[in-house]
Order: structure tokens, then C-alpha cells, then sequence
């Protein structure tokens, strides 16, 4: 049974009488009243009662007595982020990467403890009655050995060390002094023959140290002729210069003249040059191509080991993997040290020796020996300044800086 006036939703026309079409008055205002208060007290008609019109809540007051509709909630559909999605996404980056750094920070400690491990350690340096007192800074007797540990037969050949060598020489001895005052280190090159006291061998030249008693007598003798107290050792044989400069993709050296050396094998056109190993390796023993032969291959040995460690330490080796890694390896599995050292003092000293201050210790001339045969003489008095400053942290005179050139 239907209640509503028959034709109550028509819309009445524009000057129509009240009661056509649209209805009677009171059947059209029962609606109209039911629709905008539907529910509440004062509505009259037979609908009033029964309508299925739900109740409808007043009217708020949103300030300005206007009504306006509550903000709708924001999604991601719509430009915004619906319980927390943003601030989640962020947070879950954060975890990754904060878990990237902790990964990277384990191998590179990891790293760095299997590389120290990787040194070659020997008792080197050892106490003995006359041992010099410690000075100040710190003092690195640095060498070169003609080991040929790990040059095969085809390289021994090709970069003509020779075969079955007996017995042990060391063609590269230098003392490096670490000031403590912020003064540039200075790097002294002892020519291997230099005709110095061997302790407990008499007079001889300095080389004939590491063939009587290896590292050990060489250290020993180096600190009675110097006066330095010796705190670090390392050296490095053929065949571990090879595979250190093969690791970082060889050296950049530029020369003035063509090298043409038949002892060595090195042939070299005037220009710069890429060295690989076993350029370096005979570039570093040439000694004939020059007319004060051993004094003047101590000056190159000294130009490469600084061209070679910038090499070593630039950005574009230790930022990269491909190289610091391969570069690292090939360092550590070659050098050989004394018992106290560890691998951060080793970088201490890659750093040290970019820019050093350069010189060979004073030379007075030649002396001839039945024992020894030619051999180099110091120049006492110079050498024993040289040693004094640097054993107390003085300055160095520049006449006794001789430098580094290439010959």
C-alpha cells in the first residue's frame, strides 16, 4: 500500500495551480519537509511514522557558521601517503644501507689483518753490545735483494738475471729517517759499493754484508757506519718488483736518451714509457749504460720507487678495486720485514716516500783493495753531519741533498 500522493516527485511547472501535477499542497509539502529534517519532532503527515528515509545527522558548524566537508584522507592514488608509507620506504633504505657499510667495513678490517698476515717476517734486527742508541724519528733500512724467488726460467732469460746464482747480494741499500718534527723525510741511498767495517768480517764493501750474514749482518753494519739506530726493516726481491709493478699496470717513466743496455736487456727510445716488471726490473739494475755507473743507478732507483709508490697511492689505484686489490696482494706476498713491522706502518712509509728529500751519502773517491777491489770511499766528515742531523732531527745542509735524476 503505497502512502505517497500519486505524482509527488513531479516537478510542478512554472504557473501551474498548486494542486495540478504536481499534486495537492500538503501531499507536496509532506516530502519536502520528510527530505530536510526527515525524522525529527514537528514533521506531520501520514508518512511521519512509517518513511524508510534513514535519520540524517545536523548540520556542523565548521567555523564562519558555513558548512564544509571534512579534508578526504590522502592515498597514494592521490598524490599523498596513507599510514606511513613514506617514512617506512626511507626507513627500510636506511637499513640497507647502514647494512652495506657494516659489510664493507668487516672486509676491509678482514682484509687488512689477512694482508698483515701475509708478511714475510724475519729477526732482523736484534740488540747487540754496541747497537747505536734511538734517536729521533724513526729510521728504515730499506733493501733490494738479486733473489730470483719467483721469476721462472723464460724470465731469468728474457731479463737477463742470470742462472743458479750463489750466494745472496743486495744491489739496493737505503736508510729512509721518519722525522717526529713534521720536517720531509729524507731517503739516503748507501751504494752497494761502498768500503765500510763489517762487523766481525773486517773492511769490505757494504754488499758483501748481506752475503756473509744476510739481513741481519747488513743491518748491523749499516747502523756502525752510520750511527743510526735501525727500527724498521723491508725488502723485496726480482721476481717481487715484477709482480708489484705487473699489479698496478706498470710505471710511467719519461728519459731524455735512448737506453741501450746489453747487461740488463733494457732498449728504450727517448720518450716517456709504460715500464712493465721486467722493464723496471732492468731499468732499477742498469749500471753500464753511465760513466759513474753504481752513483748514478742509485739516483734511478730512487726516481722509480718514487713514480712507483705514487702509483701505489694514488685515487686512481686505491679507489679502484680491479687495482688496489691486485696491487695489495702483489705487495704483501713479496716483501720481506723485521718482526716489529705491520702493514699501516708500510703505508705510513708508501706516503712518506711520494715526496722525500733525496741524497747519496757522501763520496770522496775511489780506493782499490786486494779483498774488495774497486771500491767507493765516504766522505767521513760529510757523512757523519749527514747522520748526526739526522739522527737528531736537524735540518739537513742542501749541499748535503744531492737529489734524484734520471741519467
Amino acid at each position: 500500500m503505497n502512502e505517497w500522493p500519486a505524482g509527488w516527485f513531479r516537478e510542478q511547472k512554472p504557473g501551474a495551480a498548486p494542486g495540478a501535477a504536481g499534486g495537492s499542497p500538503g501531499a507536496r509539502a509532506q516530502p519536502s519537509a520528510r527530505m530536510q529534517g526527515g525524522g525529527q519532532a514537528g514533521a506531520t503527515g501520514p508518512m511521519s511514522a512509517m518513511s524508510a528515509w534513514p535519520s540524517q545527522p545536523p548540520a556542523r558548524d565548521y567555523g564562519g557558521g558555513t558548512a564544509a566537508p571534512p579534508t578526504p584522507a590522502r592515498g597514494p592514488l592521490s598524490g599523498g601517503f596513507r599510514g606511513g608509507f613514506r617514512p617506512r620506504r626511507r626507513h627500510r633504505w636506511l637499513k640497507i644501507i647502514g647494512l652495506l657499510v657494516v659489510v664493507v667495513l668487516i672486509l676491509v678490517v678482514a682484509g687488512y689483518f689477512y694482508l698483515d698476515s701475509q708478511l714475510h717476517r724475519q729477526n732482523v734486527l736484534v740488540d747487540y753490545s754496541q747497537r747505536p742508541a734511538a734517536g729521533a724519528g724513526s729510521n728504515w733500512l730499506i733493501t733490494g735483494s738479486d733473489s730470483r724467488q719467483g721469476l721462472s726460467r723464460w724470465q731469468e732469460n728474457h731479463y737477463s738475471t742470470g742462472h743458479d746464482v750463489s750466494g745472496r747480494r743486495s744491489d739496493t741499500v737505503m736508510v729512509l729517517h721518519m722525522p717526529s718534527n713534521g720536517e720531509p723525510p729524507v731517503l739516503v741511498s748507501i751504494p752497494r759499493d761502498s768500503y765500510v767495517p763489517i762487523p766481525g768480517n773486517g773492511w769490505n764493501k757494504i754488499n758483501a754484508a748481506y752475503s756473509f750474514g744476510g739481513p741481519k749482518l747488513l743491518a748491523e753494519t749499516v747502523q756502525s757506519a752510520t750511527g743510526l739506530r735501525i727500527d724498521h726493516y723491508m725488502s723485496i726481491g726480482f721476481g717481487g718488483l715484477v709482480r708489484v709493478v705487473n699489479a698496478v699496470g706498470g710505471v710511467r717513466m719519461c728519459f731524455k736518451t735512448a737506453i741501450q743496455d746489453s747487461y740488463s736487456g733494457l732498449h728504450l727510445k727517448p720518450g716517456c714509457h709504460t715500464l712493465s716488471g721486467g722493464q723496471a726490473l732492468s731499468f732499477v739494475r742498469d749500471r753500464h749504460s753511465f760513466g759513474t755507473s753504481d752513483l748514478q743507478r742509485v739516483q734511478d732507483q730512487r726516481v722509480f720507487m718514487s713514480a712507483l709508490l705514487h702509483k701505489l697511492t694514488s685515487p686512481g689505484t686505491m679507489l679502484n678495486p680491479f687495482s688496489s686489490i691486485p696491487a695489495a696482494f702483489g705487495a704483501a706476498g713479496v716483501l720481506t720485514v723485521d718482526r716489529g713491522t705491520h702493514l699501516y706502518q708500510l703505508m705510513q712509509v708508501a706516503f712518506a716516500l711520494r715526496h722525500p728529500k733525496t741524497t747519496t751519502v757522501p763520496i770522496s773517491g775511489s780506493v782499490f783493495t786486494p779483498a774488495a777491489g774497486d771500491a767507493l770511499q765516504w766522505d767521513h766528515a760529510q757523512a757523519s753531519q749527514l747522520f748526526n742531523d739526522l739522527n737528531h732531527d736537524r735540518h739537513v745542509p742542501k749541499s748535503l741533498l744531492t737529489g734524484s735524476k734520471v741519467g
